[in-house]
């Protein structure tokens, strides 16, 4: 019998390294250890609707908690018409601004995250970000990194560099979007290592934000896409998880009043994604002159619609793993939630990226056969209804799908992390 123990948790403050921390927070809970949730202040009350404590750390200056809720949302929500853009020419201005912002964020996170450390007393800490806390590896206990966004988050050589959403092969577009990139961030970077300096920590090399945990460091990306690489990600260093798919509150599917019996089709850019609504508007519109049933999720937004068509639901939220396994063919941007819990559920994906690791997650889900990519905006009605056919007719990307889908489930990675996660806790005691 292994002893009870006290798990630290830090995500950071986006939906989908959240809710996959959930996932792993229940699995270890089963295992009888006390999880505990370090979150800022816009992410109040996620957590402990799923039972969790929760510990406060500030990761910017303190506001007002509705405009604290809000900030990444109008940070996202002002980069609209850079949604258009390549991930290339997003590097100087939405990846820009991202990395000042991240990097903000963990000098804040500095006058708070020990204190809050020592509060909690856990055994073991887990963060899911991009960049280091210092504070987690002075804390003096084992800590594992959860790399919940694109595999190559870890670069290696012979790969795309992370958000470039360059395909494997070409090779000359990894060398001039790093190279730009190094360019873009080399000021941001240089910050950041003073920062570091004067935490006691080594300066990182440019590019490089955060490191491998000596410890365990889990990727949530699933085996069936992952990177051939160069020099391998091996256990038990790093352990892929293939996905951490949380329980949530079961879904009833609603009656239509068109097209009831026909395909079903499920809708979401994100918790962040939903600001674009003249795009929502376009997709809705397309979506009732088609033969399916379409849930749609608006966000915060669902008020400023109208009485949509007859085949489309529309909700400011939807618990997306009951939702995911009900449908025919998911629509989404590419955020690692979606990502992998349409591959957890053998779904057929069209992705339509817009930042961040969407790109990557976009190409790698073409690139696979596991479903398809279109640029966000720049397609044809036509274009459109095309792919929704192709996903739901491709019999050969049905059955990889479910290849994939049961060795996942199979694995089932929430359980091997909490199982790895015992395994620290029992280490880290006297």
């Amino acid at each position: 019998m292994s002893t009870p123990g006290t798990i630290a948790l830090f995500p950071e403050g986006a939906y989908g390294p959240a809710l996959n921390s959930v996932g792993i927070a229940q699995a270890c809970r089963d295992l009888g250890h006390r999880c505990v949730f370090i979150r800022d202040p816009g992410f109040t009350g996620v957590f402990s609707a799923y039972g969790f404590e929760e510990v406060e750390v500030g990761l910017s200056e303190p506001m007002p908690a509705e405009e604290m809720a809000r900030y990444w949302t109008d940070f996202i929500n002002s980069h609209i018409p850079n949604f258009a853009l390549s991930p290339y020419e997003q590097i100087d201005n939405y990846v820009k601004e991202c990395w000042e912002a991240v990097v903000d964020t963990a000098k804040w996170a500095e006058k708070s995250l020990p204190a809050a450390l020592a509060q909690i007393g856990a055994d073991v800490v887990c963060v899911d970000n991009v960049i280091l806390f210092p504070a987690i590896k002075r804390y003096g206990k084992p800590w594992v990194r959860i790399i919940s966004c694109s595999e190559n988050e870890i670069p290696d050589a012979s790969i795309p560099p992370h958000l470039s959403g360059c395909k494997s092969n070409d090779h000359e577009g990894h060398v001039a979007f790093e190279t730009h990139f190094n360019e873009v961030i080399a000021p941001i970077h240089a910050d950041f290592n003073s920062f570091l300096a004067e935490c006691g920590e080594a300066p990182y090399p440019l590019g490089q934000f955060f490191e491998a945990s000596p410890w365990c460091n889990f990727l949530l990306y699933p085996e069936a896409v992952a990177f051939d690489r160069r020099i391998p990600l091996a256990s038990p260093q790093f352990e892929y998880l293939q996905g951490c798919v949380r329980d949530d509150e079961p879904y009833e599917v609603p009656v239509f009043a068109l097209h009831n019996d026909a395909p079903l089709l499920y809708l979401s850019f994100g918790s962040l994604g939903a600001g674009d609504t003249a795009l929502f508007d376009r997709i809705i519109e397309l979506l009732g002159r088609l033969p399916y049933r379409c849930l749609i999720n608006v966000g915060e937004y669902l008020d400023r619609y109208s009485t949509p068509p007859a085949n489309v639901h529309l909700a400011a939220w939807y618990p997306q793993p009951s939702v995911i396994p009900q449908v025919d063919a998911v629509i989404h941007h590419g955020g690692n939630n979606s990502f992998t819990e349409c591959l957890y559920f053998g779904k057929p994906a069209l992705v339509l990226p817009y930042v961040w690791d969407g790109h990557d997650n976009a190409t790698r889900v073409a690139e696979t056969g596991h479903g398809l990519t279109m640029h966000r905006s720049n397609w044809s009605d036509d274009e459109f209804a095309a792919a929704i056919n192709t996903l739901l007719t491709d019999k050969a990307m049905h059955q990889r799908l479910a290849t994939t889908s049961a060795n996942m489930q199979s694995d089932n990675g929430a359980k091997k992390a909490a199982r790895i996660l015992d395994a620290l806790v029992q280490s880290s005691r006297p």
